[in-house]
């Protein structure tokens, strides 16, 4: 972590610790440089070993699944209607894959961070084993997904947000919501606090 050494300031100056995180400095990481966000060039990636984001397009699609190697799904978008991935443990039955669905919606105003546990755990039993590979979607793989796949970085891994966020906008194109980068800032900020985050 930088330390900032800087002169005393006036009472009216606030100095930003390198623990906080912004929402800017994370939009900053997804857009290109120019402030341009892209979309998935793909319809999925994987962005951590044998961690996958993607659509709902393969989510879909058993037979590609199993090519893939895929033996867990996280589907960030369960429900019905056209926001949402209507798949459930029934449609993977006899497929050999284990299923989980969070009905999440990409508003700013979903409180996402609800599932960040729940998720985190569930990405871990998948990689408890040797083999296991688990494909976390939404529709589009854009914005719910790679929310909690960097949670789970953050959680699991004790990445910084800004590196967790990095590291999965290097392998795949995403765009969280701001509400959502807000709720992983704040995630950030616990972690910080409570010493689980790697300082280098």
């Amino acid at each position: 972590m930088k330390k900032h050494h800087s002169p005393a300031k006036g009472p009216l100056e606030v100095t930003v610790p390198d623990t906080e995180a912004t929402i800017e400095q994370l939009n900053k990481l997804l857009s290109n440089g120019s402030g341009f966000y892209s979309l998935p060039a793909q319809h999925f990636n994987e962005v951590f070993p044998r961690i996958y984001i993607g659509n709902a397009f393969v989510a879909q699609n058993v037979m590609r699944l199993q090519r893939l190697g895929v033996t867990h799904i996280l589907n960030v978008a369960e429900g019905n209607s056209f926001m949402h991935v209507n798949t459930n443990a029934e449609f993977y039955a006899g497929t050999g894959i284990t299923y989980h669905g969070i009905q999440a919606n990409d508003t700013e105003q979903f409180n996402i961070s609800a599932f960040f546990e729940e998720a985190a755990d569930f990405i871990d039993k998948t990689l408890a084993h040797g083999k296991g590979k688990v494909y976390v979607h939404c529709r589009e793989g854009y914005s719910r997904s790679p929310t909690i796949v960097i949670a789970y970085l953050m959680l699991r891994h004790k990445m910084d947000v800004r590196v967790a966020t990095g590291t999965v906008r290097h392998k795949r194109e995403i765009g969280p919501n701001d509400g959502f980068l807000r709720q992983l800032c704040q995630l950030n900020e616990k972690l910080a606090k409570e010493g689980k985050l790697k300082t280098k």
